[in-house]
């Protein structure tokens, strides 16, 4: 705990005297005020956040954190659970979606084991396994409020080292878990207290059946164990995922090194919703990657007021979203850095 405190105690506010030379830049570049759009908010946001102009975004990380669910065992998922296992090996072999998308935008994979049933050895692999699985939420909590302790601290533990050790500029965070869109649920329902029918999607793609009996093993798992929705530990200790927790202390992580932090998709923001319960400071780090086509994800971005950079209908996880938006951070920075001002390039102003 005392790590959680401490990296949460280290989150600072945005650079106003950063965002302000970039605001002053970006008034002088040489376009009208404005039309690039978000492009224009992003760049002055990551200096804000790095907290120096001009802002940098060429060095990238993608951390894709990794465990299983008991609740698996309901049915929830149009997938066997094993997925989980043979999809890490499937990372670490470079084969999958966020391994193709990642090296285009020229970003580095950091693929962690937070509690993949079964062993696993790779000598890419970083393992924090917690456990072999949470325990199943319609019967059970998913892990001990420890656990979930030392689940947040393994990411900013992770996060931590990577960042340092890489000079990271810019970090994302993906997921992989079969039935980890079923705790996802759970956490959103707790935290923003919408019903569980609002937030509950499909998933891998499961039947209307099989969606039906999603949302009610949902609605039990809250109701057995009543998560404290003013307490992010208590919902993620009770309905949450060790993934989740993970990817919690690597927005943290971020928050506190003043690394723009790129949230994926549904259960990467599942486990925003964590850390900004724990650090309310940390959303200002926070850059939506994009709009997931889950339900839930929609409630999860206003719960946080955040604005999504894509909305392409994914709902893959991985990090895929956040390695996408990357090309849209880096060339929100590049139009600061290396757009020519009115001056430099010799163009006429605006009128009046």
């Amino acid at each position: 705990m005392n790590l959680l405190r401490e990296t949460a105690g280290r989150i600072g506010r945005l650079s106003e005297e950063a965002m302000r030379q970039a605001e002053e830049r970006q008034a002088r570049l040489t376009k009208p005020p404005g039309s690039l759009g978000m492009l224009e908010w992003l760049g002055i946001r990551v200096a804000g956040i790095q907290g120096r102009f001009p802002p940098e975004a060429e060095r990238k990380v993608i951390f894709t954190l990794a465990a299983d669910h008991g609740v698996a065992e309901e049915g929830v998922s149009a997938f066997p659970k094993e997925v989980t296992r043979q999809m890490v090996l499937n990372f670490l072999r470079g084969g999958a979606a966020i391994n193709v998308l990642a090296r285009h935008a020229g970003a580095e994979v950091v693929v962690v084991d937070m509690g993949v049933e079964g062993e696993l050895e790779h000598p890419e692999l970083v393992s924090r396994k917690i456990g072999y699985g949470t325990g199943n939420i319609a019967r059970e909590p998913a892990m001990s409020r420890e656990e979930a302790v030392r689940a947040v601290e393994a990411g900013i533990e992770v996060a931590s080292e990577v960042i340092e050790s890489r000079g990271a500029q810019v970090i994302g965070v993906g997921d992989m878990g079969i039935a980890n869109t079923t705790a996802s649920a759970a956490v959103c329902a707790a935290i923003t207290g919408r019903a569980p029918e609002e937030v509950t999607g499909r998933g891998t793609g499961v039947s209307d059946d099989a969606w039906r009996r999603k949302v009610e093993v949902v609605r039990r798992a809250l109701k057995l164990n009543a998560p404290d929705p003013e307490d992010p530990l208590d919902v993620l200790a009770k309905v949450g995922g060790y993934e989740i927790a993970g990817i919690a202390g690597v927005i943290l992580a971020g928050a506190a090194m003043r690394v723009p932090v790129l949230i994926d998709g549904f259960i990467s923001t599942a486990g925003a919703l964590i850390a900004a319960g724990m650090a309310p400071a940390c959303r200002e780090f926070m850059l939506a990657s994009h709009r997931s086509a889950e339900p839930g994800h929609r409630v999860m971005l206003e719960h946080l007021s955040l604005k999504p950079i894509l909305d392409l209908n994914l709902r893959l996880g991985e990090g895929t979203g956040a390695a996408l938006a990357m090309h849209i951070v880096e060339a929100s920075v590049k139009v600061l850095r290396e757009m020519a001002t009115f001056d430099e390039a010799g163009v006429e102003e605006k009128l009046g």
